[in-house]
């Protein structure tokens, strides 16, 4: 495991360069990536692997608002790569229920929990069921999934998604990186 010294984009191309090599190395043929705006992606174009871009929800930050630009949108479809835009596993209603009410669920325990080995590792755990569930990654197989601490990646793990009703089911294989700071 590749421990980095900080957090955010600075550490891109190296856990892009590292999920791809762990990607060879144990035969893995699906990529699912974490990205608001599409550029973490951009550079994985020609991988040889089936590539899935999770972005934010609409509203997530600006209600109404797609963080995704629509050209960028377009481009990376037309370079094959499956964009994915839907609630978040960890959020959705019961994020509505939270704000509102100022408690907290399961969802939120789990969020909690994966963040103790780092924001990217939640995310990345995160995007991955939620591409599952959406039938743009396949069933019963290992997967790379790559998220970050904000902006950027920073985090790669190695896992078997499960759909997200058998959250539980989830096996995290391995962690390529993450920086040591969470």
């Amino acid at each position: 495991m590749r421990v980095f010294t900080e957090k955010g984009p600075v550490n891109t191309t190296e856990t892009l360069d590292l999920a791809l090599a762990t990607a060879k190395h144990h035969g893995i043929k699906h990529i699912v990536v974490a990205s608001n705006s599409g550029a973490t992606v951009l550079p994985l174009i020609d991988c040889g692997l089936d590539i899935t871009c999770v972005t934010h929800q609409v509203g997530f930050r600006n209600s109404g608002e797609d963080e995704m630009e629509k050209a960028m949108r377009e481009e990376l479809s037309a370079k094959g790569v499956k964009v994915l835009t839907t609630t978040h596993l960890f959020g959705g209603i019961e994020r509505g229920y939270v704000n509102k009410l100022s408690g907290f669920g399961p969802a939120y325990i789990a969020a909690a929990t994966l963040r103790m080995f780092g924001p990217g590792v939640k995310v990345a755990v995160e995007v991955a069921v939620m591409a599952l569930d959406s039938g743009m990654i396949p069933y019963g197989e290992d997967i790379i999934a790559i998220g970050g601490s904000g902006r950027g990646a920073d985090t790669a793990i190695v896992l078997r998604p499960a759909h997200s009703h058998k959250f539980t089911e989830t096996a995290i294989r391995e962690i390529i990186c993450k920086p040591y700071t969470a």
